[in-house]
């Protein structure tokens, strides 16, 4: 069985020394990102399908199965029943969360335990885990293991309830310090917080969810938008194995290295999504108003960033185009240029939903496909 062996953060020993490489390649791939961040005039409207990617991809590493797609999707009236709809709404729930957490820091500008049992709230809001004392710091045992393992087979044991006062104590004191390198200082936040493992459900995600908020509080994003969940997901073998060498062989320096090359990895991968984005919007800025000749060709543009699946109903609503006819119009101009492709056609009451599939494309990294 592989306790905990907790350690207190400002005891960790790092090899310094041979961290000084992936110190300077991280720091300076994460500002490069946060240089094309400050850049976007509308960044949570043009983000906002890459804030869904991370909500999908952060609960696919504790295994939902919903894709992006489904989720935009859903979110545009497509109806989903029984396991892929709960999967859905635990994403929604995500990106419901990570919204609340910074309107918290907006509130109060330093991450709190109050705020973090929020959070956790928001993300359980009547999803599935919602019975496992919501919002609420652990009071009992638990431990990561098969299903059905007992403790004394589990793969991993948290700090006893009794101890979880002052592990948390202990985080959030390290949370707000100020450390010589802020994203090392978010590496061991993160792990440790994985180890104290202080709610019964849903403690992967919620870490997760802190990364962006802890940058964004220390004032080294402009935006609290910068998400490793999609690297994690594809090595989710090597974070897992890396999370456990803490505890299993007290290997900090191995944890950091991976964490900072996920840095640097993602923050390069994210940095030209958003020029991407950037480039698209700009070209929308000069296509949406030659082909719809609409006085509210802007209000189209963000509509179409924010929400790249959508039906009349909902086009109408994020637009403001009240009139039904007049809605209709546009977007079949828009279909009939490619701009938009039909992804499911009218039945009877049930309208078109129609695409943005080059925006999809680019956030997924792959060739939109119809569903």
């Amino acid at each position: 069985m592989n306790s905990h062996k907790l350690i207190k953060l400002n005891n960790v020993n790092l090899d310094l020394l041979r961290l000084i490489p992936l110190i300077s390649k991280s720091n300076s791939a994460l500002s490069n990102y946060n240089g094309a961040l400050s850049h976007l005039v509308e960044p949570r409207i043009l983000l906002a399908p890459m804030t869904a990617k991370e909500s999908t991809m952060s609960s696919m590493i504790e295994g939902t199965q919903a894709t992006l797609t489904e989720v935009l999707k859903y979110e545009a009236g497509q109806n989903y029943s029984g396991e892929k709809k709960h999967d859905i709404q635990e994403i929604i729930n995500y990106r419901s969360a990570m919204e609340h957490a910074v309107t918290l820091l907006n509130d109060r500008p330093f991450i709190h335990l109050n705020m973090i049992k929020e959070i956790h709230a928001a993300l359980l809001d009547g999803v599935r885990g919602a019975n496992k004392a919501r919002g609420e710091f652990r009071k009992i045992q638990n431990w990561i293991g098969p299903p059905g393992s007992t403790l004394e087979a589990a793969s991993f044991v948290p700090p006893a309830p009794n101890e979880i006062p002052d592990c948390l104590d202990d985080w959030e004191k390290f949370v707000n310090a100020d450390y010589a390198d802020i994203l090392i200082q978010l590496g061991l936040i993160h792990a440790q917080f994985e180890i104290i493992h202080p709610f019964l459900d849903s403690n992967g995600r919620l870490g997760r969810i802190l990364i962006p908020i802890f940058l964004y509080a220390k004032e080294y994003l402009t935006e609290p938008i910068f998400y490793l969940s999609e690297y994690f997901e594809a090595h989710r073998d090597e974070y897992y194995a890396k999370l456990n060498g803490i505890t299993k062989d007290n290997d900090w320096q191995s944890w950091i290295e991976f964490f900072l090359t996920a840095v640097i990895e993602q923050s390069k991968t994210n940095t030209v999504k958003i020029k991407e984005i950037m480039r698209l919007y700009d070209e929308m800025k000069s296509v949406v108003p030659e082909i719809t000749r609409s006085p509210h060709a802007n209000k189209i543009i963000d509509t179409l960033f924010a929400k790249p699946i959508i039906t009349t109903t909902v086009f109408s609503e994020y637009t403001g185009i009240t009139n039904k006819n007049t809605a209709s119009s546009i977007l079949q101009k828009l279909t009939d240029e490619k701009l938009l492709v039909v992804i499911r056609e009218a039945r009877g009451s049930r309208a078109n939903m129609y695409a943005f599939a080059e925006l999809i494309a680019l956030i997924e990294g792959e060739e939109f496909i119809m569903p």
